[in-house]
């Protein structure tokens, strides 16, 4: 295959930019990317190490981890962007080194220092979390800047995890409707596959993962530098390991190879999918086949290494189906699915996902069964426990708006989440009852010989109609109910992704020039 370098259009080693100009310079090389990618599914690039070296990109890379809070957080070689900043040459300096490095061929990924997070929900639980170095953050998001259109262009389009212009919610949204009644009739899916993968990220298999870059990428220098980070050591509690499986969480490139690794799974489930840059209509007359056949049909929904599988037949086929899945995740990926977390279940029953109770339930008005979201008990006691701790550790020194100050984020975030709940607004009026009466009793607690009635009456308001809320000065605390619920708005399954604008763009003018030509072909 020819170089794709001479393709590119653009400079690559360019002098240093000001910060729009390297946007500019990403996003536009970012379309191209993608557009060849998807025009061409078998399309293979050999020329990607120089834009990856290229300083606009570093510089774009750097802007990027500078805008994050974790910037501020050091790996094993103590650096942060503040320590940068403050050194002479500042953030320029650090580009040139890291650039000439990486053109030299000196460039080694160190050891990522890892921590464990405790997992929500789960006491004595604790994820991994990797923390790469920030000259390793700056090298891999240069990488993902490159690799990221070339592959988004062949992820399924009901993978929702980590891609631009998705989120949990449209994963959800997509269950929902399947399990909608359509023109045809009621939702065909009965039951669902709650799939589980045994340590997902750790048990990554390095081979097969760069078998599957390598159907895209045949960039010596781009494959060495992933292999290198996939090998890059660990420093658990002063101690150095070399793992033989896995990618760390918390790594940059973590998120989009763990996709490119488990497209597997939605290659299996193809048959009953849209493919990439395929019309939705022939994924549904595929599945309308095997109806026809009496064959069972499989739908699956994944975000990351959380994924369902919607069944279309018998329990006896979900159950088939499960143990089909076990087999090709061990021989084909090299994983292993938790048999006993992973649950065949009716639809009607309901089942959790992505922090969502998903079921299958009769609509007040026409008693049809459609599907529903809602906010699963766990989670309710989940954030009373959460906030409960959190209230009683203040101390009654503090003022009430650093308590307010301190709750809000965690409302609001919460309240965003769980807007799309059936039920959502009783669930709501309920917690701010709830949270309610227990800053007041922390009040009490601060004020001993105040009464309820006078505590009331300062720490209160009622404005613009409102239920009362507790109010130190300017500072308010949130309710869940304020800004009501909603439904999540649907959205075609094609999401854009801010590299396909042009091309989405191109064909709604082609499409309105055919119309145009139609109109006067039969109306003069």
């Amino acid at each position: 295959m020819a170089k794709e370098g001479s393709g590119y259009g653009m400079q690559a080693g360019g002098g240093h930019m000001p910060g729009a100009v390297n946007t500019a310079f990403v996003l536009d090389m970012q379309r191209k990317l993608y557009r060849w990618s998807n025009e061409d599914p078998h399309r293979v690039f050999d020329d990607l190490f120089n834009l990856v070296c290229d300083r606009r990109t570093l510089s774009e890379a750097w802007q990027k981890l500078a805008r994050n809070s974790g910037s501020r957080t050091p790996g094993t070689d103590g650096m942060t962007r503040r320590s940068v900043e403050q050194r002479a040459g500042g953030a320029a300096r650090l580009l040139d080194e890291i650039r000439e490095a990486l053109r030299n061929g000196t460039y080694v990924p160190q050891p990522v220092r890892q921590r464990l997070i405790p997992k929500p929900g789960k006491p004595g639980q604790f994820r991994p979390l990797g923390i790469p170095t920030l000259i390793d953050r700056v090298v891999q998001m240069a990488l993902k800047l490159i690799l990221e259109p070339i592959f988004e262009a062949d992820f399924y389009p009901t993978s929702y995890g980590f891609r631009r212009g998705r989120s949990t919610h449209d994963a959800l949204e997509r269950i929902q409707k399947c399990l909608h009644p359509s023109s045809r009739g009621s939702s065909v899916y009965r039951f669902v596959v709650e799939g589980d993968i045994k340590g997902c990220f750790t048990a990554i298999d390095h081979h097969v993962m760069m078998g599957r870059v390598r159907r895209r990428i045949s960039d010596r220098k781009v494959l060495r530098l992933i292999h290198a980070f996939l090998k890059a050591g660990i420093m658990v509690e002063g101690t150095l390991r070399h793992p033989v499986t896995g990618s760390p969480q918390g790594g940059i490139i973590s998120p989009m190879l763990s996709n490119i690794y488990l497209t597997a799974l939605d290659e299996r489930y193809g048959r009953w999918s849209i493919h990439p840059r395929e019309p939705g209509k022939r994924a549904a007359a595929r599945r309308l086949l095997d109806r026809k056949k009496g064959k069972p049909t499989y739908y699956l929904v994944r975000y990351a290494d959380d994924f369902v599988v919607l069944v279309e037949g018998t329990r006896e086929d979900a159950e088939a189906e499960k143990a089909a899945l076990a087999e090709f995740l061990k021989t084909e990926l090299r994983m292993e699915l938790s048999m006993e977390k992973t649950r065949v279940t009716d639809v009607r029953e309901g089942f959790d996902f992505l922090g969502y109770r998903v079921a299958q339930t009769k609509a007040l008005r026409t008693g049809r069964l459609v599907g529903n979201l809602f906010i699963p008990k766990g989670k309710l006691t989940d954030l009373r426990h959460r906030l409960k701790v959190m209230v009683k550790s203040i101390p009654t020194g503090r003022p009430l708006a650093y308590v307010v100050d301190k709750l809000n984020p965690i409302l609001l975030g919460w309240r965003n989440y769980y807007r799309y709940a059936t039920l959502a607004c009783r669930d709501f009026s309920r917690l701010d009852r709830w949270i309610w009466e227990r800053v007041g009793r922390w009040l009490r607690k601060k004020h001993r010989k105040t009464s309820w009635r006078t505590l009331r009456h300062r720490f209160t308001t009622n404005a613009r109609g409102q239920r009362l809320r507790w109010a130190d000065g300017s500072k308010r605390l949130r309710l869940l109910r304020e800004g009501g619920t909603m439904r999540y708005p649907h959205r075609s399954i094609e999401k854009p992704n801010g590299w396909n604008a042009v091309q989405r763009r191109d064909q709604r003018e082609s499409m309105k020039g055919f119309w145009d030509a139609f109109g006067r072909l039969n109306w003069g």
